[in-house]
């Protein structure tokens, strides 16, 4: 099976790369639809934050206030590593049990969408690594089109890897500051060279647009 590893900075295009995934028939598992999945309430890694973090990150009703945390560990390198450290793990633990179904069930090719590929050293689980991209211009827009204020927006920038890197260290780019018909265009192009296989270059950091 031929595994995708679709990455990219916030607001990027990653959401809307897993969507053109799923209407071609690739199976597609999201790395942060996980992590909310591991806090929701009865979860062992929410108890491990509220013991970690603070009690009073867990309401009464044992829902996890994901606003305060938000606002905590991106203000806090310190918070975010302690944070990192319970999540991380079994996100990557979760991730690979579903692609090891699809590698039962047979299936030809998937992808994982993981925003912090490079950041948490995954790339050599994967057999391509894409990079969704965008001027950081049309990234900030679309960020303030979320509600986020500047400080929120650097603080979230500030805890990943800039853009340019993973740029630069990934197989093959997908520049979305286009129309979804050309983001479509380029994703098509990358699944037809990753199924050719010889296309990709072995040392994983071609950075190859398409």
């Amino acid at each position: 099976m031929k595994l995708l590893g679709i990455t990219g900075g916030i607001g990027m295009g990653k959401s809307t790369a897993a969507s053109l995934l799923e209407e071609r028939g690739v199976p597609v598992i999201d790395t942060d639809q996980i992590a909310r999945q591991l806090t929701e309430p009865g979860q062992p890694a929410l108890a491990e934050i509220g013991a970690s973090l603070g009690a009073n990150l867990i309401s009464p009703d044992g829902r996890l206030d994901r606003k305060e945390l938000a606002r905590r560990v991106f203000s806090d390198a310190s918070e975010r590593a302690r944070l990192e450290a319970i999540l991380h793990p079994r996100i990557r633990g979760a991730w690979q049990a579903v692609v090891d179904g699809w590698r039962v069930a047979g299936r030809e090719r998937g992808a994982v969408i993981i925003p912090l590929l490079y950041e948490t050293h995954a790339e050599n689980l994967f057999d391509v690594v894409v990079c969704v991209a965008c001027s950081h211009a049309t990234q900030l827009e679309r960020l303030r089109q979320r509600g986020w204020s500047r400080t929120e927006i650097q603080q979230r920038l500030a805890a990943q890897w800039p853009v340019e890197e993973k740029i630069n260290r990934a197989d093959f780019v997908i520049w979305t500051d286009t129309t979804l018909e050309a983001h479509a265009a380029q994703l098509d192009r990358v699944l037809e060279l990753a199924a050719r296989g010889s296309e990709v270059t072995s040392s994983g950091a071609s950075g190859a647009p398409v």
